[in-house]
């Protein structure tokens, strides 16, 4: 048991390192000059259509398609997926860069494993509760994240807009948690990650009528753009969200959630690594203070 909760924290671990380099990748779309709405289509498109096409080919071999949900709740169920991990989540925390800094976006988006653990112990009362380790747990590693993110700079240019718009987000990651728990009982994971995907995309259409326009077939032709665009949409998109959907039905929503807390500490491993930019000290302490924080927080699990 001990070793394949290992495993699970492991696979958890690489999704979220990965989804650490998005930052840095999107940054480099960004520069090419790629809007990050278009960016988050591009790379559900791109992810969508490589899992349909999977899931059609395995379909053909005989194994049954399914489209649709048992029951229009659950359909329902899939779109409040769709919009609050794909959609919603990402037009808040990419329009709340436009007026705050990328510090204040990534404290507020990164504290979700809080939120959603509150959150899950309210709707869940009577199997998920917190304990005082796991509650000491989860606060330290938050504080740990708040140190890497702020890198020694403990000050904060607040922005009401921005903030808010940041704040959107991580609430919106912590009902899709809440929420994947409750789809992960009914439905497997390659139909409701196939389904976030669908939902994603469809709720962001109305975004498009507002604000119309797309890449030039020039600018996505590039090379560096097409390996960038793949990256995002094959590996942190695909690959990613169908291994954190099934960690979530493995560990738990609230246990997984708190790997959330490692994005800034890949985020910068990966600033370092492709941008150059230097680790401190303070790297070294936010970063000891999330794996004790993780630990404690695991150890009450057992």
């Amino acid at each position: 048991m001990a070793q394949s909760r290992l495993y699970y924290h492991v696979v958890a671990f690489l999704t979220v390192a990965v989804w650490g380099s998005t930052f840095v990748i999107t940054k480099m779309l960004l520069t090419a000059g790629i809007s990050p709405v278009q960016i988050f289509t591009l790379r559900f498109i791109i992810a969508y259509v490589l899992l349909l096409l999977w899931q059609l080919l395995v379909s053909n071999r005989g194994r049954r398609m399914q489209w649709m949900c048992d029951t229009p709740a659950d359909e329902w169920l899939m779109v409040a997926l769709g919009v609050t991990g794909g959609s919603a989540y990402f037009l808040a925390e990419n329009s709340a860069m436009l007026f705050t800094t990328a510090t204040n976006t990534s404290l507020i988006v990164c504290s979700c494993p809080l939120f959603a653990m509150f959150l899950i112990a309210a709707v869940y009362r009577q199997t998920e509760h917190i304990s005082r380790v796991q509650l000491a747990g989860s606060l330290m590693a938050c504080v740990g994240m708040a140190v890497v993110v702020l890198n020694g700079h403990f000050v904060l240019h607040l922005s009401p807009v921005g903030d808010m718009l940041a704040f959107v987000a991580c609430i919106c990651w912590a009902v899709y948690s809440l929420l994947m728990k409750r789809a992960a009982e009914r439905y497997s994971t390659i139909f409701i990650t196939r389904k976030v995907f669908f939902y994603g995309l469809l709720t962001i259409i109305p975004y498009y009528i507002i604000e119309p326009g797309f890449p030039s077939m020039q600018t996505l032709t590039r090379p560096d753009v097409m390996v960038n665009l793949l990256f995002l949409g094959v590996v942190a998109s695909m690959i990613c969200f169908l291994l954190w959907n099934w960690v979530i039905r493995r560990l738990g929503a609230m246990v997984a959630t708190n790997w959330v807390y490692f994005n800034p500490i890949t985020t910068i491993i990966f600033a370092w690594w492709l941008l150059s930019e230097k680790i401190t000290l303070w790297f070294a302490i936010g970063s000891a203070l999330i794996i004790t924080g993780m630990y404690l927080c695991e150890r009450r699990q057992r």
